[in-house]
């Protein structure tokens, strides 16, 4: 049974920053003087921060900056339908845009619990062993909502403490250097405590895996080649890791926390409050009778072409598993409709089937699988080549193609099950280290397809690669590399600019 993200009263809550201060005793089931006072409490504070990773609402609409930002994506759903999105989609963007404000929100609220964890939970009389495992799950915690807010936003107020001075909330701005270098902290130290695996309940929690996954990314977008090789061989020596089979099987809620995920973001059905995937109905074909999608987060047909396919027209399979398109069955099994959409595609990976989850609801079990093993491979592969090691890179690169092109031998929905056909996907042979670099961004493409990577891909690349993929779009690296601060954080926070 998966971990259950509960929601609880603290004493202080701050998602952002605040001008005033409450003058009387905040009145509730508890209180700072009441609580985190014994092992049980603790697990409710650590079990409280992991609710914000949730999507479990519009607000963690990291898909819009991931996916709809960049050339995969566009956002979909009726023309006129939640227009802040579409300002995003055509980098039309002011400090007010609710998006900026959600995502900022959101995720400053998830540091806001892991700081509250980070400083209370020292204090707990309680099994040691268990106490450093919930301080490493709060600083991975922090260390993930960091990463986003610091590839969206640039230069951002580091918090690391409760909310409870002036000087806690009205934080200045830091370098993103210094964002970086916190993020690599809380990862060293989360991956020295955390388990490598749980078992039962505490399935999807943070993994040591999870940590050392997200601290090579991290290294990665620093450009820190060398210590994103040595942290992919912790990974390694864990020994619990490699690809499915069967590409798709990251994606249904059959076969989710397999040998491919680091981690993933576990929903929960019939909850109150809310636990389930809202992305299930968000991202659903509309448009009928029998679907109540909204078919936001549409890919592009950029993002379709960029799927290799033979001389016999056989396309790479991973692009039927993650869109829907005109010819092919839904995943309910029915022909799939043009006009479900409005770029005529719609995004797979985070739907549930009718028999799972009926009629499209927000109220979904499936997880967001943040970071598989195919990254990793492909984050090694990235960082071999920019060393100047590309024979060496071309090994993970070709281990995801070997595994795409042999989704013939093991799926047998596949027309012609059994045979891999001829010229599909087949390895990289190049040493020219450009040529690689082209192959392994072309790869991470369709691997990680809406899976809400791709802007930040674009974004490291740097601006040549950048402004090429947003050509029609009003995106300059200069202007739009970061997206501004919210206009609600800019009038609150006192020391922003300072």
């Amino acid at each position: 049974m998966k971990i259950k993200y509960l929601i609880f009263i603290i004493s202080v809550f701050a998602v952002s920053s605040c001008q005033k201060f409450l003058t009387e005793d905040l009145q509730g089931v508890y209180s700072s003087a009441t609580f985190y006072k014994n092992q049980g409490e603790a697990l409710m504070a650590i079990n409280s921060a992991y609710n914000d990773l949730l999507f479990n609402s519009s607000d963690n609409c990291i898909w819009v900056f991931g996916d709809v930002a960049s050339d995969d994506a566009v956002k979909g759903s009726l023309a006129g339908d939640q227009l802040d999105i579409q300002y995003i989609d055509q980098f039309n963007v002011v400090p007010s845009n609710l998006e900026l404000l959600s995502i900022w929100m959101r995720y400053y609220d998830g540091i806001t619990r892991a700081n509250i964890v980070l400083s209370q939970v020292p204090n707990i009389s309680m099994d040691a062993t268990l106490k450093a495992r919930i301080l490493g799950e709060a600083k991975y915690i922090r260390a993930h909502m960091y990463f986003y807010l610091v590839n969206i936003f640039g230069s951002i107020p580091l918090k690391l403490n409760p909310p409870l001075t002036q000087a806690d909330i009205n934080v200045p701005k830091s370098s993103v250097a210094s964002i970086y270098k916190q993020i690599e902290t809380d990862l060293i130290d989360a991956s020295a405590v955390l388990p490598a695996i749980y078992t039962s309940s505490d399935v999807g929690r943070a993994t040591k895996g999870a940590a050392l996954g997200l601290l090579a990314k991290t290294y990665l977008y620093e450009g820190k080649y060398d210590q994103v090789l040595a942290t992919i061989t912790s990974i390694d020596s864990l020994q619990l890791y490699k690809l499915m089979p069967v590409y798709s099987d990251n994606f249904h809620a059959a076969t989710q926390s397999n040998q491919e995920s680091l981690f993933e973001i576990h929903h929960m059905r019939g909850q109150n409050p809310g636990l389930g995937n809202f992305l299930n109905q968000y991202f659903a074909p509309r448009g009928d009778s029998i679907y109540s999608g909204y078919a936001f987060d549409a890919p592009t047909q950029n993002f379709v072409s960029e799927f290799e396919i033979t001389t016999d027209s056989i396309v790479d399979p991973r692009l039927d598993y993650t869109v829907g398109r005109p010819g092919q069955k839904w995943i309910n099994g029915e022909s799939f409709i043009s006009t479900w959409s409005p770029t005529t595609y719609i995004s797979k990976k985070h739907i549930q089937p009718f028999s799972e989850v009926p009629n499209a609801t927000a109220d979904g079990y499936l997880s967001y699988v943040y970071l598989r093993y195919a990254d990793i491979l492909l984050f090694k592969a990235e960082a071999l080549n920019e060393l100047g090691r590309t024979a060496e890179a071309l090994i993970p690169l070709n281990q995801v193609r070997k595994r795409a092109r042999e989704s013939y031998l093991y799926d047998s929905k596949l027309a012609g099950f059994g045979t891999i056909p001829k010229n599909l996907l087949p390895d990289v042979v190049t040493t020219n280290q450009q040529d690689v670099r082209t192959a392994i961004y072309h790869e991470r493409r369709v691997e990680l397809g809406l899976e809400f990577h791709r802007f930040f891909d674009l974004m490291r690349y740097g601006q040549q690669a950048a402004e090429a993929a947003l050509t029609g779009t009003n995106f300059t690296y200069a202007n739009n590399r970061y997206f501004p601060i919210p206009l609600n954080e800019q009038d609150n926070n006192t020391n922003l600019n300072n």
